[in-house]
């Protein structure tokens, strides 16, 4: 989305300014980049250290392994990036990490659908909880597992956002019709040749009839949904059941 203020931005704070663009800068996300539909800051938490050896973190109180982000210098970093023309105020700020809320095909969409969220990239044990608390910082997951640094798991949400952008994509429908658009994971699919390795397109596909498409793409998602994500089709379950005059 852009707005009078310009295009969707995402402002990266990390201790790894040069991770960025990396993957970001290719393929389509790299040719939005490019072209203007969307921009990219990343910004060096270390630039707001004050000490000569630009230290940004410390033990942990309590003792145990490890090193935890300062809050003062992550807090100083945070309000330097919301204090230019390229960080509004009512912008989502985000902090990669492994006991976030599980990222989700809705919350991109709200994302995508704002200015550009700041996205915090934690190292070593962590950032220091008191700054999570001072600056509203928002916890996101990308998965239940753990990485060397928030870099690569802010390198996935700002794809994830991009694509849905206005321009970005070829066709409105690729943003639609795929996995998790309806609650479902995406029906297979299939191009030419008609034969590979004595496999064939299903015949329903090449058939014309668009109503049988639809019903057997439709048939597919959910048996594709049943067997991989029994998590999502409870869900999709429980919204298909009719309401009883129990509920209210």
């Amino acid at each position: 989305m852009t707005s009078s203020e310009g295009p969707w931005r995402a402002t990266i704070l990390t201790l790894f300014p040069d991770m960025f663009p990396g993957p970001l800068g290719v393929s389509l996300a790299g040719k939005a980049l490019a072209s203007g539909l969307w921009a990219l800051e990343s910004r060096d938490i270390r630039a707001s250290a004050t000490d000569r050896h630009r230290s940004v973190d410390d033990t942990p109180a309590g003792g145990g392994p490890g090193m935890v982000l300062r809050a003062d210098v992550l807090a100083a970093a945070i309000d330097a990036a919301d204090a230019g023309p390229s960080g509004p105020k009512d912008r989502p700020r985000l902090l990669m990490s492994p006991r976030g809320r599980p990222l989700t095909q809705s919350r991109v969409i709200e994302l995508a659908a704002g200015p550009g969220p700041l996205i915090v990239c934690g190292r070593f044990e962590g950032i220091d909880e008191r700054v999570i608390a001072a600056r509203g910082l928002e916890e996101v997951s990308i998965g239940d597992y753990v990485l060397s640094g928030g870099e690569v798991a802010a390198m996935v949400l700002v794809d994830a956002c991009v694509r849905l952008l206005p321009g970005v994509m070829g066709r409105l429908a690729s943003g639609t019709e795929e996995s998790f658009s309806e609650g479902l994971l995406e029906y297979p699919q299939y191009t030419r040749p008609q034969e590979f390795e004595g496999r064939t397109i299903p015949e329903i596909l090449t058939s014309g009839d668009h109503a049988k498409v639809a019903a057997w793409r439709q048939a597919e998602a959910e048996a594709l949904t049943r067997a991989r994500r029994p998590d999502l089709w409870a869900i999709k379950a429980r919204q298909k059941r009719p309401k009883s005059t129990t509920d209210g």
